[in-house]
């Protein structure tokens, strides 16, 4: 059942991507956005009357907030060392959050251009709790493309 005209996509099945290689199914994505300088300017018409343009200006880099189940994914967990350590020569990843329908067809992409990972925050761990255990991964880009 592929998705009709109209149909909104659901937000319980994505997941990550890193160079092109899908490596974690997520729990929670957040402050993905997408922002660019506003250059403002003012000029005479040619009737003499003050008008103010606005023109888009340069791309802003950014940040976003993942979750995900803390697992054993090799490609996730060194991406995480590789960045915490320093090495921006081997850190910095083009990542990928994909959305998917429900049949796992992507949908769309949120292009992450130089990406790496600033901050690591693991859930509570209690005695005698049975709940699952997460990471909270803070990623930072260059460049957001949405497709």
């Amino acid at each position: 059942m592929s998705l009709q005209p109209g149909d909104a996509l659901t937000s319980h099945n994505f997941g990550l991507q890193i160079d092109g290689v899908m490596v974690e199914y997520l729990a929670e994505v957040s402050g993905l956005s997408l922002e660019q300088d506003v250059i403002e300017y003012q000029q005479v018409s040619s009737q003499g009357k003050a008008v103010t343009k606005k023109l888009p200006g340069v791309k802003k880099a950014g940040i976003c907030t993942v979750v995900r189940g803390m697992t054993q994914s090799a490609a996730f967990n060194q991406w995480i060392s590789e960045s915490v350590a320093g090495n921006m020569g081997s850190a910095r990843k083009n990542a990928t959050i994909m959305v998917m329908d429900y049949q796992d067809n992507p949908i769309k992409r949120y292009n992450m251009r130089n990406a790496w990972c600033s901050k690591v925050d693991t859930s509570t761990v209690k005695a005698g709790e049975a709940a699952a255990l997460t990471e909270t991964v803070t990623i930072t880009f260059e460049e957001l493309v949405i497709e």
